[in-house]
């Protein structure tokens, strides 16, 4: 027995904990949490040559005693009331299962890790999947094509307002010009007001209308609006300069004189008034200073337009000049028999007639230049002519206003 002894004291003092199972370690720890039933202690649970345990106080935890003889024995079992005290681990059995657990704690951290980067890599797995990218592919048409239809259904509102804000405007147009044709009585009913009386009124109810278009068209040039959405408006301005228009048109056939005479008007805008509405050309200047920048070409065409603009209103003004001038030669003839009296009357009435054209070419020269200038300037360059005009006679009125309402020299004398 002498050599199997010294064979196995050979073999204790090369133990490692690599040579372990590590396996094994983690089912002797499994079943160590548990509570061990009394069985019989049949198979030693270490090394015949392991010595007995030595008290942790005084040994330190790994440690391995050997005998002096080289000979060992199992441990010893101590029975209580005829009953069997469960095995006790020896000290080097101690040390393997703290370092077992040391070690099965770093491969659970391990394989917790390398189950985080998996999931990963199974989502990217999942991502690359044909299936889902046309999902996705799909997903991302499906909207497009309803920002597609939201955008057409929105522009259709938009127009169908449009439409709708001009049908009323030529509605109102017919009727105001039904009252100025006089087809405005009904019998049983009082006389309708005069057509200078539904001018102003009309004019009062479309500067408040357009005044509210503007603010609008001014928001949708602040939230930088498509040109789509911008272009609505612009024709919304266009139409209501086309119904005021009708409007002067109806009343200078109705009466040119108040028309002319622009009481209808602030008193600021009564002194720069031309031939009862804006200077074209006037309104090309305001425009120049708030379209910058614009090209070569919308420069060129400007100055083209700006020039045959002031050669019709210097002809348009001789012609009213000299109309203004045979009216007056006529009402100043010398000796006026009271039999050509009526005469003379019918002279000057037809050259208030030829007045009225005057005014009507006016107009019609007004619009030309509107439409020229939006044909000339892009969409948001016309959104801001637009502002600009409209600007520019706010003004005017709010000059008047203030005008009005100033300290009169009287009232400074009097306090």
């Amino acid at each position: 027995m002498m050599p199997a002894s010294s064979t196995m004291s050979k073999e204790s003092a090369s133990y490692d904990m690599a040579e372990f199972d590590q396996s094994a370690i983690f089912l002797y720890l499994d079943g160590h949490d548990q509570e061990q039933r009394q069985t019989l202690n049949i198979f030693p649970s270490q090394p015949m040559h392991v010595a007995e345990p030595i008290p942790a106080k005084d040994v330190s935890v790994g440690m391995v005693a050997a005998m002096p003889n080289g000979n060992s024995s199992p441990p010893k079992r101590q029975e209580q009331g005829g009953q069997r005290s469960p095995a006790v681990p020896p000290a080097p059995t101690v040390a393997l299962l703290t370092s077992a657990k040391e070690t099965k704690s770093s491969l659970t951290k391990k394989e917790a890790t390398n189950g985080g980067k998996g999931a990963t890599s199974g989502d990217q797995e999942r991502v690359r999947d044909p299936k889902t990218l046309r999902r996705l592919a799909q997903n991302r048409e499906a909207a497009r094509k309803s920002r597609l239809r939201k955008k057409a259904y929105i522009q259709q509102l938009e127009t169908s307002r449009i439409r709708l804000s001009q049908l009323e405007q030529q509605v109102q147009v017919a009727r105001v010009q039904g009252v100025f044709l006089g087809t405005g009585e009904q019998p049983g009913f009082p006389s309708a007001p005069s057509p200078a009386v539904v001018f102003d009124m009309e004019y009062g109810r479309w500067v408040e209308e357009h005044s509210k278009l503007i603010f609008q068209l001014r928001a949708a040039l602040n939230e930088h609006l498509a040109d789509e959405q911008l272009q609505g408006f612009v024709n919304g301005a266009m139409a209501q300069h086309e119904e005021l228009l009708n409007l002067k048109g109806a009343l200078a056939r109705a009466d040119v004189f108040h028309l002319l005479s622009g009481v209808w008007a602030s008193p600021a805008e009564r002194c720069f008034l031309w031939l009862g509405g804006f200077c074209p050309s006037e309104v090309i200047k305001v425009m120049l200073k708030h379209v910058e920048p614009l090209s070569e070409g919308q420069i060129l065409g400007i100055y083209n337009l700006q020039q045959t603009v002031q050669e019709r209103e210097e002809a348009l003004n001789h012609s009213m000049e000299a109309t203004q001038q045979s009216i007056s030669d006529i009402i100043a003839a010398p000796d006026v028999a009271p039999a050509t009296f009526m005469g003379h009357m019918s002279l000057a009435m037809n050259k208030v007639s030829s007045m009225e054209g005057f005014v009507m070419q006016a107009d019609g020269l007004r619009q030309q230049t509107l439409h020229k200038l939006h044909h000339i300037l892009t969409t948001r360059q016309a959104a801001r002519c637009m502002v600009a005009i409209a600007d520019y006679f706010h003004r005017l009125r709010a000059l008047s206003t203030l005008w009005d309402a100033r300290p009169r020299q009287e009232d400074g004398l009097a306090l």
